[in-house]
């Protein structure tokens, strides 16, 4: 009774970590056979041996799944089969899982050295299980154990509890991740179906003349983190001067958030107009093609979920980074060339250049050349107000790489406006916009780095605008929050398109535009700040 004691609380235990509620209960029971077993006396000493290795093996399925649980509720607040958690997991390889690993290895020691003891006090006393010279169970016990035994049953016979269990659960979420990746693999039909839906629109171009508008999608900026906002290292002084030279053609949105704290529901919401879950939203890069410009999709990210639900709706795809993993070490300068040679086309003159950077998509260290890092050194204000609001060193050394890596990417992005601004004719309509698909977590309001969707740091985006002609918002008009999910709404303005399904109040570049706050998962005291 010892082992079954011992046994029981330890899987309780973690059991308790990775569930809430009822699911305590029903996890308990489903463990529970197994662990009663050590109550059955046996007299060979090969079956006890036997009976100790299934007991451990059982028990340690039961604590690993709890473990892993307990991860994604302590840092993403979510569970395994979570939209966000099976899009990551069907987006990831090997490598890029590894390199994650690398990165949080913290986190998973904790996680990894809390297994190994309760593995040590399984095994312990799984091997104390009773033996057939043990004293005989009173009757009360074994009707006790009895009645478990029978409650277990019934917890097997229902598909809802049953389900539950490690080895079903996590063989349905690997089948879950498959599936999710063969519909990713293959959807050319979509993108013929989403084509055909864009003639039908009949979208038509409001302005004649040659126009060039290029988008830049970058991963994982926080605008905290950005001089042009006021942040307090120089971490993007092309841009300011950019913005210096070009006074009311640029405008930078103060207020800019995303409603997604991860990239691939972000570039959905941005590329179906904030309309993803409606029956069949158009997507942008369609009805930009069915007006009647030459679109390409430039991109550092090695990424299959993008590739196919995006950016093979363009007419020339140049994905440059093919290195397995997002974590890999290809810097964004490698597509300057490539949008110069796309700006340099002669084939047409209606021209929308989607740019998709990694940004400071971690690891941090691989965003920025070697030896290129002036902040790691430096006992700034930005290091003493970490040191003050207690975090730790290891997040102080992210935020300084992080900073690094924003340096660097205010180098690749200055230049991609720096081209924009030069190219064709200098009568010819040009236009440039600049945001990233989520924020990111680097010390702001915790003692952690990396994706946050459960603080305010995991939305909080930069958003830029420039173009040659026509009038941007005034200086008071920058200062009204802006959602990544409308994007869509502005770009069309840029475009000078004009269709059927336009919504002017949620195009911030016109006077019809209106606010309205978006649903994210955490609180916010105001998006104006």
């Amino acid at each position: 009774m010892l082992a079954c004691g011992v046994v029981g609380a330890t899987l309780l235990a973690l059991i308790a970590l990775g569930h809430d509620g009822r699911r305590i209960a029903q996890l308990a029971v489903l463990a529970a056979p197994m662990v009663l077993w050590l109550a059955w006396p046996l007299r060979s000493a090969r079956m006890r041996r036997v009976r100790t290795l299934l007991v451990w093996l059982w028990a340690m399925g039961f604590a690993l799944d709890a473990a892993v649980r307990a991860y994604l509720l302590d840092t993403y607040q979510a569970a395994p089969d979570g939209a966000m958690v099976l899009g990551a997991a069907a987006n990831t390889n090997a490598r890029e899982g590894s390199e994650y690993l690398w990165m949080h290895w913290r986190s998973a020691a904790v996680w990894c050295a809390l297994l190994a003891v309760a593995g040590m006090l399984v095994g312990m006393f799984a091997r104390r299980g009773a033996t057939a010279s043990s004293v005989r169970p009173a009757r009360w016990t074994v009707a006790l154990l009895a009645l478990a035994l029978l409650v277990a049953c019934a917890a097997y016979a229902s598909k809802p509890w049953r389900r539950l269990h490690p080895a079903i659960f996590w063989t349905q979420w690997a089948n879950s991740v498959h599936t999710l990746r063969t519909a990713w693999a293959d959807q050319q039909a979509q993108r013929d179906r989403l084509m055909a839906q864009a003639m039908s629109i009949a979208p038509v171009i409001s302005q004649a003349g040659p126009s060039t508008v290029v988008l830049v999608i970058t991963d994982s900026i926080n605008r905290d983190n950005m001089a042009l906002y006021g942040y307090g290292r120089p971490t993007t002084p092309r841009l300011l001067a950019h913005k210096a030279q070009t006074g009311d053609q640029m405008a930078v949105l103060q207020n800019a958030w995303s409603v997604d704290a991860s990239t691939l529901p972000a570039l959905r919401n941005m590329f179906h107009f904030g309309l993803p879950d409606s029956d069949n939203p158009p997507h942008l890069l369609a009805l930009a093609r069915a007006a009647g410009y030459k679109v390409w999709w430039i991109s550092n990210h090695d990424d299959l979920a993008i590739e196919q639900q995006h950016a093979r709706l363009a007419d020339v795809v140049d994905m440059v980074n093919r290195t397995p993993g997002r974590a890999s070490a290809s810097l964004d300068g490698e597509i300057l060339d490539c949008v110069e040679e796309a700006l340099q086309d002669a084939s047409t003159d209606r021209k929308l250049i989607v740019v998709h950077l990694m940004g400071a998509h971690p690891h941090y260290s691989l965003r920025f050349p070697e030896n290129a890092n002036p902040f790691d050194d430096d006992i700034d204000e930005v290091e003493t107000g970490l040191v003050k609001n207690g975090r730790s060193a290891w997040v102080r050394r992210f935020r300084q790489e992080y900073d690094a890596a924003l340096l660097y990417h205010d180098f690749v992005v200055s230049e991609l406006l720096q081209q924009t601004r030069s190219a064709g004719k200098p009568d010819e309509y040009r236009a440039w916009m600049y945001l990233s698909d989520h924020g990111q977590e680097v010390g702001h309001v915790s003692d952690r780095a990396g994706h946050s969707p459960s603080t305010a740091s995991g939305y909080r985006i930069p958003a830029v605008v420039w173009r040659n002609q026509q009038p941007l918002p005034t200086a008071e008009a920058q200062q009204q929050p802006f959602r990544a999910d409308w994007t869509g709404w502005m770009l069309m303005d840029l475009l000078h398109i004009q269709w059927s399904g336009q919504r002017p109040e949620r195009n911030v570049l016109g006077g019809a535009y209106r606010w309205q706050a978006p649903q994210i998962p955490v609180a916010v005291e105001s998006f104006s700040r």
